[in-house]
Order: structure tokens, then sequence, then C-alpha cells
């Protein structure tokens, strides 16, 4: 009822009270509507969940038990003394490896738990049974290797009340909110007895607040302390406790409360906190390791076990003490709990199990086909090839190569900086990508972003436009003498060898072995400089590319991830295999959305390529990266390019075998010369990392049409293999080549030219 205007001036007070009330009552339904709407659509605002490939065990898998135990720890799964019982975990002895893995749904059914036995024999997977027999073939529960979570940075991992331990939510509520189960939102007793301890203590050291209170200002407030932010956290605490029950409240608080930061990606809730701090699931933590968790909600960063270890196991144990006290433990339990150590996941012993530059790519493949509020709150569940034991030799081989680089300067102002991509080198699939030496960086992905010239790595597009127009094999032979290019805007460009050398007339096989400067810029300007462009364009390189002189030397920019694509086309015959990283996707349901079949187009002769690969073996084996031949397994056949820029600013290594496609790149972010060629600086750490893939050689079909014919390495003249410098080399079937004086063919040479000129004959 409207108060008139002279009640008005009789009873200003009661006026004003009753104003205030309509203004207080509007402000309480605008809360209780906002509030409500907010809570109901941002309790499932789920990031899309990214996975590693499955380990697929099976007998004859190239596998030992050390690297098996090796993933099973990344993965989380605990060490027992005894036989293992409990999903995710396992027993090692000396040739064998019993496990249970955890139940999982994978893009195309749902796989329960399976307690497994691996036997082995030396290097690989002798036998798999359980304990009815022989199992063909299993697999293990994939890696999360992380989420796309908003730009603002928040990253969860919902949990449910029956995945939630009993003892979590006791604990919670004994350490956190008493009067959890009896208040409406807030507890004007603990209000109290906090405004109490503060007086006494001069301080504000404890607070009052409700795990309500605590719900409504993760989900709701920022961290201002200010009489109005108290007073409306207040009011929201009790608005929520009107709408929703007691557990819906508790679940929500569990997989919304700050649990720590990683980076730029913020830690909320205990779903995520268990795999972060934990790497395993919450429903498998052990009492103190619960007890840990319910420790950081007082403060994550303050009681970081990381950083400050004595904090956080202080706070751990007056944890597990009010659980002893409440009833909840039992004293032994208590004290055992006390006595163990933080266990946290150590990423140093076991690898990292986040993958910011991985990421990357998958949200860049992702984007072209789902929306980013998709990604990032409909609860998709990603699959994609990475393999977490690559990845982790590829970190861990990166870092340390850079350290030790380093060392050469140990004065230097900067560290250098590299990156590594790795992908499979049939299926084009991206296995691993490193970004930065740190492991986990989020930061500047240099995998992805960072262009810089390619220097000699862009040969191999030169020498294979040259064997495309039929007017050159790799043992036909050009000048390698000083030259001067005159260039359209006045003047001459003048390159030179890196030994400042000639070498008089060469075979284009030498030339690119050993990557001759000189004879490769004759031969480009011979065939033009627009087929060397379209060449590296069709092999996966940029699609405009500036056609300069100098790029017959490398002066293009190119990222690590295109030079993998045009290596990979290389590796693969001539058929580009665009590289990508995702496999399946499915919904919050388990529903397929999308699979990402491999696509394959035919983009170079395969009569060029198959010749092209047969000199870049020999770059490995005598050329410019013959240094990795000695670390390299000794039957393992693996070919690449060695690539230095000018001044020698970046070092480059791209190289495949019959398994994997790889470029590493080393370098100044601020493109300071680092004094590194490609064999100095990338290709050590190219060889390091390949030495621990188990890779397969690399040992293609010869195309029809070509027959390999031994060929005098310095000249190009045929040859028998004990008269002269050898090389065998795959050429067309109507090749005619000069023999080398006193080194003419061998009775098998000569019966096997009579059967070519007698088929020749008949046809």
């Amino acid at each position: 009822m409207l108060l008139s205007r002279s009640q008005i001036r009789r009873h200003p007070v009661l006026a004003f009270l009753a104003l205030f009330s309509l203004l207080v009552a509007g402000w309480l339904l605008y809360l209780n509507f906002s509030i409500t709407q907010k809570f109901d659509g941002r309790r499932w605002d789920l990031p899309a969940q990214v996975f590693a490939r499955p380990l697929e065990l099976y007998a004859g898998l190239d596998l030992t038990a050390a690297r098996l135990e090796q993933e099973l720890l990344r993965l989380g799964y605990a060490p027992v003394a005894g036989q293992p019982r409990r999903p995710g975990s396992f027993r090692r002895t000396a040739r064998e490896l019993s496990l249970v893995s955890r139940p999982f749904r994978f893009w195309d059914q749902r796989q329960p738990a399976l307690a497994l036995q691996v036997e082995f024999t030396g290097p690989a997977i002798r036998r798999l049974r359980n304990d009815k027999g022989d199992v063909p073939i299993a697999r293990l529960d994939p890696l999360m290797v992380g989420s796309i979570f908003p730009t603002h940075g928040e990253d969860r991992l919902i949990v449910t009340p029956d995945q939630t331990p009993p003892l979590l939510t006791a604990a919670l509520q004994a350490v956190e909110d008493r009067r959890f189960n009896e208040h409406h939102g807030i507890d004007p007793r603990a209000l109290l007895r906090a405004m109490l301890v503060n007086l006494r203590s001069g301080e504000l050291s404890q607070g009052g607040s409700t795990l309500t209170q605590q719900l409504v200002k993760n989900y709701f407030l920022d961290n201002r302390r200010t009489l109005w932010r108290k007073i409306r956290e207040a009011a929201m605490a009790v608005i929520l406790e009107l709408h929703y029950d007691k557990a819906d409240l508790l679940n929500a608080y569990i997989n919304e409360i700050y649990m720590g930061q990683d980076g730029i990606r913020a830690i909320h809730g205990f779903g995520l906190a268990s795999q972060f701090y934990f790497s395993r699931p919450l429903d498998e933590l052990a009492t103190h390791q619960l007890a840990l968790l319910v420790a950081l909600v007082k403060g994550p960063g303050y009681y970081s076990p990381t950083r400050h270890p004595a904090r956080a196991r202080e706070r751990r144990n007056l944890v597990l003490q009010i659980l002893a006290d409440d009833g909840i433990l039992t004293p032994a339990a208590a004290a055992s709990a006390q006595q163990q150590a933080l266990d946290t996941w150590n990423s140093r012993q076991a690898g990292s199990s986040y993958y910011p530059a991985f990421l990357q790519l998958v949200r860049q493949q992702l984007s072209t086909e789902y929306r980013d509020e998709d990604l990032t709150g409909a609860g998709l569940r990603v699959f994609t090839a990475l393999d977490p034991l690559v990845q982790a030799s590829a970190e861990a081989q990166l870092a340390a190569g850079l350290k030790a680089l380093d060392g050469r300067k140990p004065d230097a102002e900067q560290k250098l900086a590299g990156a590594a991509v790795i992908s499979s080198t049939q299926s084009g699939e991206v296995l691993a990508i490193v970004g930065d030496r740190r492991a986990g960086f989020d930061g500047f992905n240099r995998a992805l972003a960072a262009r810089r010239p390619i220097g000699s790595l862009v040969k191999p597009a030169v020498y294979l436009a040259a064997l495309e127009t039929g007017r050159y094999t790799l043992a036909s032979v050009i000048d390698d003498s000083p030259i001067s290019v005159p260039l359209a805007t006045g003047g001459t460009w003048d390159p030179q060898n890196y030994d400042k050398e000639s070498h008089g007339r060469v075979t284009l096989l030498r030339a690119l072995v050993e990557s001759f400067n000189l004879a490769t810029v004759r031969l480009g300007l011979e065939i033009g400089l627009d087929p060397v462009a379209d060449t590296l364009t069709r092999l996966g390189g940029p699609a405009q590319i500036n056609r300069f002189p100098s790029l017959l030397l490398g002066a293009i920019e190119m990222t690590p991830l295109q030079v993998t694509q045009v290596y990979g086309t290389l590796a693969n015959g001539g058929f580009l295999t665009p590289l990508r990283t995702v496999r399946s996707v499915v919904d919050a349901t388990g529903e397929p959305l999308q699979r990402y079949p491999v696509a394959i187009a035919q983009v170079a002769e395969p009569a060029a390529i198959y010749p092209l690969n047969q000199a870049l073996t020999e770059v490995i084996r005598r050329g410019t990266a013959r240094t990795a031949r000695d670390q390299l397994p000794p039957q393992l056949v693996a070919a690449g390019k060695t690539g230095t820029s000018d001044e020698y600013r970046d070092s480059w290594f791209a190289g495949f075998t019959g398994e994997h496609v790889m470029v590493v790149w080393v370098g100044y972010d601020d493109n300071q010369p680092t004094g590194l060629t490609g064999a100095s600086g990338a290709l050590g750490i190219w060889t390091n990392i390949m030495g621990e893939l188990s890779s397969a050689s690399f040992n293609p079909l010869l195309p029809g049409r070509l027959e390999n014919q031994w060929i005098d390495y310095e000249t190009g003249l045929l040859s028998r293999p004990a008269c002269a410098d050898v090389v065998a080399l795959a050429l067309p079937t109507d090749t005619r080549l000069q023999s080398k004086p006193g080194c003419g063919p061998g009775l098998r040479q000569l019966g096997r030219r009579a059967r070519r000129w007698l088929e020749e004959k008949a046809n």
C-alpha cells in the first residue's frame, strides 16, 4: 500500500523504511533471477576433454616392460606389492607385468576394467593373457592430455556424486563447514566465532564463510574484500539454499572450487585437481591424498605442495587430525596417513601430462567444424593420435639438447629456443609436438607459430623439380663453380658454399648429399624458379612463395609444422597426407559426432621421389648429417636434410624413417646468430629422439620403370662396388650411362642388361 504525501510528511522515517524495503525486495528478486539462471547454466559448462591415443597391447608388440611401466605411471597407475586388484594398479616382476585397467568409454565401445598379465621376451611382448587364457588385443585407458577451456582460463573435470569418495564430503564439512547440513546459507555461530578470533588476534586470521558462501564467491563474485561484497555473498548464499538441496550444492562446490594454477590454466574442482596433483581419478585417491586436496581449499597458492611442501604437509596433517578428532578416521588411520609423503605427481619421473602445444593444434583442427562455445562448454570428448611415449622423449631430449648447446656460450644473455614435430609417415597423424624447452609451458608455440628461414631444407624441392623434367637424373653432372646472379633491382647476388670453396663438376647426387650451394643455384636457375616454387607448394609448403633467386637456398620462412608436412610427402613417396591429430569426436553421452579418415593425394611422381629419397638416405650415411650414423641404431635406415639459414640464425634438421617424420628447429627468439649449423645444432637433438623411438627403417618399394644401378659417387659413371666409391641409384630403365674407365659392368650386370635388351626387342 502506497503512502500519501501527507503521510510521508508526517512519518518520514516510515516512508524511508518502506522505500528501502521496496528497493531491497527488488534487489533480492533481481538476485534470485540472475543467480538461478546463471547457476543452472554454468553448472554444466564442460570444456572438451582431449585424450591421447590408447596403448594397444598384443603379443609381438615392440614394447619393453620398462616402457610399459613408464606408460602406466604416466596414466597414474599405482604400483602395488601383491597381485593388483583395483583398477589403476599394477605389479611388475622380472619378466611379467600384471595390471588392472580402468573402465573407459571409447569412441566405439564402453570397455570394463580388465585384469591382464603381460609377459615379455627381450624388447617385445611375448604373451598377453587373463584368467581365462590368451587375449588377442587389449586397450589401456588413454591419457587425458588436457581440456579446451575458455579464454578466461578456467578448466575443470566434472565428477558426479557417485564418483566422489564419501571421505571427501565428510572431510569438507568437518574442516570447512561443520554445520553445513543445519544452516540456510550463512552460519551466525561461525561468523561470531570468527569475529571473536579476529578481535583477539588483531587481524583477519579466520573467516566464517559456509561452503555455500564459498560456492557463491567462486561462481559469481570477485576476490575484493569489501562489506558490500560480503552482503551480496550472504544474500546469494541464502537464495541458493532456498532453491537447491544440500547434496546438489555440495556437488557443485566440489566441481567449482578453485584448487590451483597451471600457467594460464586455472584448476577448478576436485576432479581436475586429482588429475593435476596425482594424475589419477578422484575415486582412486588414498586417504592422505584426499586430505591434501582438502587442505588446499584454504589457499592453493600458499599451501602449494610443489612450491611450499612443508606448509602443505603441515596443513594436510591438521586436516587428518580433525578427521580423527571427529571420529571420521580412527586415530591409527590418521597417524598412518600423516606419515605418508605428499605423494604428488612427479612429472620429471613419469613425464608431463599436460601438452599445451599439442592442444593448440587440436583446437586449430576442430575450430573449422565446431563453434568455440561447443569446444569449451558442450562436454565433447576428443580422441587424438598423441603418443605419450614419443611426446615424453621429444620433450626430454629437446630440453637436454638445448641445455647442452647453451653450454657453448655460458655467458650468453639468452637461452636457445627450440621446437620439434613428429608425425606418422603413413597416416600423417601428428604424434608429438613440442613448442618450448619447458614441458607443459603454455606460451609461444614455436612449432606452430615460429616462421623462420628454412635454409637448405628447400633443396629437395629444387632437385625434385629437376628430376620431374626428365632431363636430369641424380647421376647427371652440374658445375659447382662460382656464379653471379643479376637481380631485377640492380646489382648481383653472389652465393657461396658453406666451406667457401667450389668443387668443379659434381653429380646432382653429391651436390644434394653434401649440400653444395653453387651447384644447387645453377640447377635451379636452369629449370626455373617457378617450377621450384610450385614443387614446394605441391609438397605441402606455402601457397604464396616469392620467386627470388634466394629461394633456391631457402630464403623462405616456414614453421616446423609446415616443414613436417613437406617432408612427410617425401617420406610417403610423393603422396600428400594432410597433417592431422584428431581421430574422432564424441558428445557428452558418448555418441560419435565425427570421424577423421586419412586423406591422401598424389602430388609428385614416385619415379622422381624414389631416387630423391635415396639421396636423402645418403645425407645421413655420408653427407652433412653423417654424424648421426654413429648415434642411431646400426640397422636403422633413415633419410633427411640439414638446414642452416644466413649467418647461422636457424639450425634445422628434417628427416624420416619408415614410421616417423620428424623436424627439429633450434634458434634464438630474437633472430640473433646462433653459430650453429643444422648438423651441429638440430641434428643431435633429432638423432637422440629418433634413437629412442624403436622406429622401422625407411625401405620403400622400387617403382616400375626404375632400376638400381651402381653409380660412381664422384663422376656419375657406371661402376662396380669393388672398383670405386659407388652408390646404388634408381635410374629409368632406358638410361644409358658410360662406365667408369677400368670399372665396367661385371657378368651379373651384363646379364641383366642382356635380359632387358631382349625384353625390349620382344615388346
